[in-house]
């Protein structure tokens, strides 16, 4: 059981950043109907993956791995989470715009946000993807016993 939780853990910490790749990518070209339409599916899959990420994390750090004592005497676990946190509240600004976009894609109109709006959401997501990169050396960190506390 536990390769499988890790498995599916890594599964979705990949999805999670491929699917934030794609908005990255999709909010650098020409925002059309066709484009809002991908990245709200973007950032379902972004948000689905989280939550995978979320529950199946604590069942490993409960039941699965070295025990939760284990984890909350460790730097880096302590370092990741708070990344993750950041990341997650990070995500929030995008969400709520691409959700904004959903009456004007549904009328088949191209959403329009202003030159800060999307200068925003374009930062949020390089921002998000920047903190992803020192949240992967706290995992790899944390998988060889580096920075326990206790």
């Amino acid at each position: 059981m536990s390769a499988l939780f890790a498995y599916l853990h890594h599964l979705a910490a990949f999805t999670l950043v491929a699917a934030l790749a794609c908005e990255w990518v999709l909010m650098r070209g020409e925002l059309t109907v066709g484009t809002a339409r991908r990245l709200q599916l973007a950032d379902l899959m972004y948000g689905v993956s989280a939550g995978v990420i979320v529950v199946v994390g604590i069942l490993r750090v409960v039941y699965f791995e070295k025990g939760a004592s284990y984890y909350y005497h460790s730097a880096p676990f302590i370092a990741k989470m708070t990344l993750f946190i950041l990341v997650g509240l990070l995500s929030i600004y995008p969400t709520l715009q691409f959700a904004r976009w959903g009456k004007a894609r549904k009328q088949g109109r191209a959403p329009a946000p202003a030159a800060l709006q999307t200068a925003r959401i374009r930062a949020a997501i390089r921002l998000e993807l920047a903190l992803i990169v020192p949240l992967i050396l706290c995992a790899v960190l944390i998988a060889k016993g580096i920075g326990h506390l206790g």
